[in-house]
Order: C-alpha cells, then sequence, then structure tokens
C-alpha cells in the first residue's frame, strides 16, 4: 500500500487520458495541495502541462490552443464554477476528473450546461488527501471537534477523505473504533455507509484476508504532541513548519527569493530521503560530541534520577531563563497529564512559577484545556504508568551520555496498539469491530485514522514497524500532522466548547 504511488498513477492518467499537445491544469485550493505534494513543477512541464490556474480565478485568458484537465473536489462550488465554466469555454476541450465521488444530479447538471460539447471525459479520480509520504496521508484539518463531538463539516470531510483513501488503495476494509470515543464510532459508521454504497469500486477478493481500518483518536495520547520529535523530519516540523513537504522561509530576514519557500521530497531530494527518519543524534555527531563534553561538565547531582518525585525538578527548568515561553508550558503540560490526581501535585506552584515567568494568560489556560483534551477522565487507555512516568523524568533530566537516552525513549500509544492488534491481542471490548464479523486472521493491511492528528513520531513507528513485521502493511492517516504549535490550537478549539463534554468517559486497558 503507498499513498503516494496511487496518487501519482491518478494525475497520470488525466495527463494521458487528455492526448497530446498543451494543456492547462485547474484545480481548486485543495487540489493544487494534493497535486503539488507528489509531483514538482518540472514533472509536470514535462508532461506538456504548461499552465495552473485555478478553477475560482477571475482573470483567467480565453485560450482556445490549450486542453483543460480539471481536478477538483466535488463541492457545490467546484460545480457551480464549472456550469458557469462550460457555459462560456476558455480551452477547446475539458477533461474534468473529481477527487471523489460526485451525485448523479450534479453530473446532469454539467450535462446541461455542455451546451458547446466540450466536454471529452468526466470521471472520479479518488485523491481526495494529501500523500505526505508512502505510509502517511493528511486531509489538513484542525479544529475536528466541539467537546468530545464532531463539528459537523470535519465528519463529512474526513468521511470523504478516509473514503478516498480506501477508494485509492482499492481496499474494501473490515472496520474497528475506539470504544471510549464517540468522535470515533459516528466516523466508522460513516465510512461504512459509504463503502456499503460504493461496494462495486472496491478490488474486494474474499479469498484472501480482508483489510482492517482503525480509527482512534487523538485525545487518547495528548502526551505524544507535546513531546519533542526528533528525527529530521518531525524537528523540521517543530521548527519551521512543514506544510504540504514546503517550508516556508519568506518572512526570514535577507532571504534569497530561492529560498523563499524550500520543498522537502524524498522522491526529489536524495539527503532528506536517507535521512528522514534518522533522529537528531544520527544526523548531528558533531552535536553529539558536543553533549558529551557537556555530559561530563555536568555536577554529579543531576545525573542520577530515577524516582518519580524527581519530576519536581522541573521547577528548576522552568527558572531557567533560555527556556522558551512554549517549552515552558508544554512542560507542565505533561506534568499536570502524569500528576492529574496525584496528591503531591505541585502544579499549583508550577502555574505561579509560569505567572512569574511572565508567560501569557493564553498560554497558562491552554494546561488546563490540554488536561480536559486528553486527562484521565476522557481517555480510554491508562496512557501512563508508573514506568513510563520514571522514563519520561529520565527524558527531561538523565544525563546525556548516549544519544539514544533522549531521542528513543518515548513509544506513543499508537506503537502499542498497533503491536497489540498484529498479535491479535487488541480486545473487542475496547476496540470493538463495526458489525458481526470479526477478523480470524493476523491482519495484512492495515489503515490507522487518528481523529484530531497523527504526528510525525507515529508515522516513524509506522515506518518501522512495516519494516519489521514482513507480510504486514500498514498506512497512517490523520485529520492533520501536528507540531505543538498545531496540537494546542486542535486542544484549544476542542475546548472552547467544554460545556459539550461527557460527564465521565470509559477507560479501557493498561498501557504494557
Amino acid at each position: 500500500m503507498n499513498v503516494t504511488l496511487a496518487v501519482k498513477q491518478y494525475i497520470s492518467k488525466m495527463v494521458e487520458s487528455s492526448g497530446p499537445g498543451m494543456k492547462v491544469l485547474l484545480m481548486d485550493r485543495e487540489t493544487t495541495s494534493i497535486v503539488s505534494v507528489v509531483y514538482t513543477h518540472s514533472e509536470i512541464l514535462q508532461k506538456e502541462v504548461y499552465l495552473f490556474e485555478r478553477m475560482d480565478s477571475q482573470n483567467r485568458d480565453s485560450m482556445k490552443h490549450l486542453k483543460a484537465i480539471c481536478f477538483l473536489r466535488p463541492t457545490k462550488e467546484n460545480v457551480e464554477h464549472l456550469i458557469q465554466e462550460l457555459r462560456r469555454p476558455k480551452y477547446s476541450v475539458y477533461f474534468i476528473y473529481f477527487s471523489n465521488v460526485i451525485s448523479k444530479s450534479e453530473i446532469k447538471a454539467l450535462a446541461e450546461a455542455d451546451e458547446q460539447e466540450v466536454v471529452a471525459e468526466v470521471q472520479e479520480f479518488y485523491g481526495d488527501f494529501i500523500a505526505v509520504n508512502p505510509h502517511l496521508f493528511s486531509l489538513n484539518l484542525l479544529g475536528v471537534s466541539r467537546g468530545r463531538s464532531w463539528e459537523p463539516s470535519m465528519l463529512s470531510r474526513c468521511t470523504q477523505g478516509l473514503t478516498s483513501v480506501l477508494l485509492a488503495l482499492k481496499k474494501c476494509p473490515m472496520i474497528r473504533y475506539q470504544l471510549s470515543s464517540d468522535m470515533s464510532k459516528r466516523l466508522a459508521e460513516s465510512v461504512k455507509q459509504i463503502i456499503t454504497k460504493e461496494y462495486e469500486l472496491f478490488d474486494f477478493r474474499k479469498t484472501e484476508v480482508p483489510p482492517l481500518l482503525l480509527i482512534l483518536d487523538r485525545s487518547d495520547d495528548a502526551i505524544t504532541p507535546l513531546l519533542n520529535q526528533w528525527t529530521y523530519q518531525a524537528m523540521v516540523h517543530e521548527l519551521l513548519g512543514l506544510n504540504n513537504n514546503r517550508i516556508d522561509l519568506s518572512r526570514v530576514p535577507g532571504i534569497s527569493k530561492d529560498l523563499k519557500e524550500v520543498v522537502l521530497s524524498a522522491d526529489n531530494d536524495e539527503f532528506y530521503a536517507n535521512n528522514m527518519y534518522l533522529n537528531f543524534g544520527e544526523i548531528g555527531t558533531n552535536i553529539k560530541n558536543l553533549m558529551e563534553d557537556f555530559q561530563k561538565k555536568r555536577p554529579k547531582g543531576q545525573q542520577k534520577l530515577e524516582s518519580i518525585s524527581d519530576m519536581k525538578s522541573v521547577r528548576r527548568l522552568l527558572q531557567n531563563p533560555r527556556l522558551s515561553e512554549l517549552d515552558a508550558v508544554r512542560l507542565v503540560m505533561l506534568y499536570a497529564l502524569r500528576y492529574e490526581r496525584h496528591s503531591s501535585s505541585i502544579l499549583p506552584s508550577l502555574m505561579d512559577e509560569l505567572s512569574r515567568r511572565g508567560v501569557s494568560e493564553r498560554h497558562r489556560k491552554m494546561v488546563q484545556s490540554v488536561v480536559e483534551y486528553g486527562g484521565k477522565r476522557v481517555r480510554g487507555s491508562d496512557l501512563i504508568t508508573p514506568t513510563d512516568a520514571v522514563a519520561i523524568t529520565k527524558q527531561f533530566f538523565k544525563g546525556l551520555k548516549g544519544v539514544e537516552n533522549v531521542y528513543a525513549q518515548h513509544q506513543p500509544l499508537l506503537h502499542d496498539t498497533l503491536d497489540q492488534l498484529i498479535k491479535g491481542r487488541l480486545k473487542d471490548s475496547q476496540f470493538p469491530y463495526l458489525g458481526a464479523s470479526s477478523l480470524r486472521d493476523r491482519p495484512q493491511d492495515i489503515i490507522l485514522f487518528v481523529i484530531g492528528g497523527a504526528t510525525y513520531e507515529e508515522a516513524l513507528a509506522v515506518y518501522n514497524m512495516n519494516r519489521s513485521t514482513p507480510g504486514v502493511r500498514i498506512v497512517l492517516g490523520g485529520s492533520s500532522i501536528h507540531n505543538t504549535k498545531s496540537f494546542l490550537e486542535e486542544v484549544m478549539s476542542a475546548t472552547t466548547h467544554s460545556s459539550d463534554r461527557p460527564t465521565g468517559s470509559g477507560r479501557h486497558g493498561s498501557r504494557r
């Protein structure tokens, strides 16, 4: 399963179907991103596509010598733009491709508008998602929930995006969802409804082990997006922001025109392809040596921190003037999630320390928002066991004797869930099947989707599991791909509607 290849093949088919000759590619805002992630400008030019235009642009000239390839989401706005376009065509012929299923009534409306008979083809090509990596996709959506319920338009968009992935991969899966999340169940039911309706579009062979779709909720693991993610790809996203595999450097003073936007593509950048999954230590041996020198100079009293009580040392970090405001808040968030109900919690004292540092009220309020979003009352798993707490303590404070002590200690909850799924140990009582059927054999093709957004650390876990588990193919997707800032935006959006939250939530299992 390769989502990048699936989208590239669709785009190649579009161009090839139009035949030889000069072409214009008409897109909307979202399909522009979908195409740009998998094809560079120069690669498209080699396919005789010489002009790129937005369908909603009001300033397009009439160019009858060009063929038009339209790749659009099947929205009411795009259909209306197409109707107006066909009534007064600017190009010689139109090849129209929708990124998802379009209704028969809208097809009829387009046919009625095509009075000059310029439409050569109308098809559905299921590329309604951002193929970030071969095993990772995103829908680029923030603010998917109101409290613990769906933002209505977001449920529809996630359903469309997820079914598009399934159609692109030609997978008709059995579905499991996170019982503690009503949002997971609703998405599962919505996707199932589309799958049932469009069943004939799937290449489903009953003799094979059916693929499996597992729908998870970000609130079950609010820690992973708050911890530093140390792979090259994740660090770029954390520090600079990686949007559709592009970095915006336009605000950097004195930056040259050629570097205002930098594209990071594993297909076209050998260094990035070779290093994107390596951690900071592996790509920065000089920095590792510097850390080893630093370790030798540290006071011995700071080199051995083993017990849970040593989390109190977080106060000393907060008093460090070199710590950024966001990192200070992030430390307190992690403490609050771990010691949410601990009798000896010093959270009020840490909040006072944030105030003394001059941390903005907005950032201080985020601490409680994160607990509302992913605290014990909400999440379905025991995300942090005492063992994990010690590991987190060590991650913050342990001596830097080896890079692995810092960069490889945290495992996202998704890793454990996936491991149990593959081993047949994921409990039906915690992740039930939608419908009466269940999978008896070990799953071979697994699609994971995280409501509220995935992370590059989780993508790394999937990448490694694909490499280490022969016969199992895994694809991860999310409503977005988070760094710390975008995750906190997601949290604030959800908790703004905190009155919608339930009075309690079921919990399942212990994290091993």
